[in-house]
């Protein structure tokens, strides 16, 4: 069996939907398809999610509008055959979100979302499921919620993989034809949706490939494999022909987009190979993820990570910074569920750079305060480099200013801004 994941981008309208379906048509084995909401979809969903939270009951109405309007034109584009009789489920899906936007939202911001933004994913693999049948393409649509079990933490659930496995042997151990189903979002035991944090959807089809044992996982993009460098801020980025699992991780975490950083561990506890392909040139190779022994010479890879924020916490009397303070900062950064993507310390003070959470930042800041002196700085970048060089070094800083530098044998990282 292979899982093949599409992201927004390989189905943001009626052509890539319809170039999805010529992919599928040249396998004549079943695969677990997993797909990303449309597009922007989830941006605009969240957008939804603040305008509900907030009770601006005309804006969030004015979004859900705008979204279904996008999907009922890429629906009118792609079916013809019955096309009322098949847009009824599409009707449900816009009703369901409907009858939410006229309940009273709770006070947990994060629940809220992941009641929400699912749509996207539910919508996108329901239009794509009516496509393929309407070109004949043998297929079932699967909502993965009844397959993939988590526990309740909002936003960032953690897969339950004993009753996932279990019920993805009810649901889906014997398949004789391809399953549409989505990336991303999960739910409870008790039946209520979760997601697995932004961009999941790659981890959703490699926990997939983990539970069926599949023989690959082939990730499809609008790049040629995996890049050292995202060609949208590097032009001239280049292609990888393939990295181990260990490089993989790596370079997950310190961001790369490639792939999402939890993606690999179900693989490679299963020797599964990720294969990352260009849906916009099928029959090229792409490149592969996979158990690799002999040793590689690596390009430098590029990450870029921007809006920012660099916190810098001390003491107000000038004391050390010690073990105790930094187990209770670190605290204060869970509890607020702000990712650190890094940090350092002097004798007096900690920093740490982290994505620019506007709904979490001021209240984390808020609690630091209580004890510690907080300085922050907005809108910078983090520059990592792995395999780095002098060279490569003194062209990416170029006309920034440095405020914060680490190195390591094989990874440079640097938090700048535009110098003035």
């Amino acid at each position: 069996m292979q899982i093949y994941k599409f992201g927004g981008a390989s189905v943001k309208n009626a052509e890539s939907v319809k170039n999805l379906g010529k992919i599928l048509s040249t396998n004549n084995t079943p695969v677990i398809v997993v797909i990303s909401a449309m597009g922007k979809t989830t941006n605009a969903l969240e957008k939804l999610v603040e305008a509900y939270f907030t009770k601006n009951t005309g804006k969030a109405y004015e979004i859900a509008s705008q979204i279904k309007t996008v999907h009922l034109r890429i629906f009118d584009a792609l079916i013809k055959n019955k096309a009322s009789e098949k847009r009824a489920s599409l009707d449900t899906l816009f009703q369901l979100l409907e009858n939410k936007l006229e309940k009273a939202p709770s006070l947990n911001y994060d629940y809220e979302y992941d009641q929400i933004v699912p749509f996207g994913e539910l919508l996108s693999t329901k239009i794509v499921y009516l496509y393929l049948q309407e070109i004949g393409i043998p297929c079932t649509w699967l909502d993965i919620r009844q397959v993939l079990r988590t526990d309740d933490q909002y936003r960032a659930a953690v897969i339950d993989w004993e009753t996932s496995r279990e019920q993805f042997r009810k649901k889906l151990s014997k398949i004789d034809h391809h399953v549409i189903t989505q990336g991303f979002i999960a739910s409870t035991r008790e039946g209520i949706s979760t997601t697995l944090g932004r961009e999941g959807s790659d981890y959703t089809a490699s926990v997939l490939a983990n539970l069926s044992l599949a023989e690959e996982l082939i990730i499809w993009k609008d790049v040629p494999g995996i890049m050292n460098a995202d060609p949208k801020q590097f032009p001239n980025a280049h292609k990888l022909e393939k990295i181990s699992y260990q490089e993989a991780v790596e370079l997950a975490f310190y961001g790369a987009k490639v792939i999402h950083p939890k993606t690999i561990q179900p693989l490679q506890n299963k020797l599964i190979p990720l294969k990352v392909k260009s849906f916009l040139d099928p029959l090229s190779e792409g490149s592969i993820i996979q158990e690799i022994h002999e040793d590689i010479d690596f390009l430098p890879v590029y990450i870029l990570k921007e809006n920012q924020t660099l916190i810098s916490i001390s003491l107000r009397d000038f004391s050390f910074i010690n073990e105790r303070q930094i187990s209770e900062i670190y605290g204060l950064f869970d509890k607020h569920r702000v990712h650190v993507s890094l940090s350092q310390n002097s004798a007096i003070s900690y920093s740490a750079c982290v994505d620019c959470e506007k709904r979490r930042l001021p209240d984390l800041i808020e609690d630091l305060r209580k004890r510690y002196k907080v300085l922050y700085n907005e809108g910078v970048e983090l520059i990592t480099i792995r395999h780095y060089t002098d060279s490569c070094i003194q062209e990416v800083l170029s006309n920034k200013e440095v405020l914060l530098e680490q190195r390591s044998r094989r990874t440079a990282r640097f938090v700048v801004r535009n110098a003035k």
